[in-house]
């Protein structure tokens, strides 16, 4: 086997592993219509929508039907670690089949917006809190929603750049 031959076998390798990373992403899957009062919207590059608009809706049931996560973490918010509870910000946008790459953009309900790049999602475990210390968040406590990362687990994640893209009362995404 020539050099070529070497490269474009290991190109195929490669890429065939970086597919099936991807896969969860890559798989349209019927997602189920809300029941409950819709709590967060994901609009953009999806594969899986449930709206006639082309979006895809998740009540707090949906959500709490897929795996949680939890850690405690020091915030800038609060004076101790809080105990937070959701799934992983990747298991909502599999579940609405979104495309991977460019940009997440996050709404909050009083209109505020943070931009977070899509690899954060695949580096580290971000989620959408919907329980603080065990309990639901009421909006007057940054709630029902918080996209949170861990960030005790990794040192670079303590920095404004991370906190920022830390939204509460996380409305809407738009997968771009």
């Amino acid at each position: 086997m020539n050099t070529t031959e070497s490269l474009l076998r290991r190109r195929r390798c490669l890429l065939g592993a970086g597919l099936g990373l991807l896969a969860p992403w890559m798989q349209a899957r019927a997602l189920d219509k809300p029941q409950g009062r819709v709590v967060l919207t994901l609009a953009g590059r999806l594969g899986a929508v449930n709206q006639g608009d082309g979006k895809a809706a998740f009540d707090m049931k949906m959500l709490e039907q897929l795996p949680q996560k939890s850690f405690s973490t020091q915030t800038p918010w609060y004076p101790a670690p809080i105990s937070f509870t959701g799934p992983l910000l990747r298991d909502v946008l599999a579940a609405a089949g979104a495309k991977p790459g460019g940009k997440i953009i996050l709404t909050a309900l009083n209109g505020y917006k943070a931009e977070m790049p899509f690899d954060d999602v695949l580096r580290f475990d971000v989620i959408v809190a919907r329980l603080m210390n065990e309990r639901p968040m009421p909006v007057r406590e940054k709630g029902p929603l918080f996209v949170v990362y861990p960030f005790d687990s990794r040192p670079e994640l303590k920095a404004d750049l991370y906190y920022g893209r830390s939204i509460w009362q996380l409305r809407s995404l738009d997968i771009q």
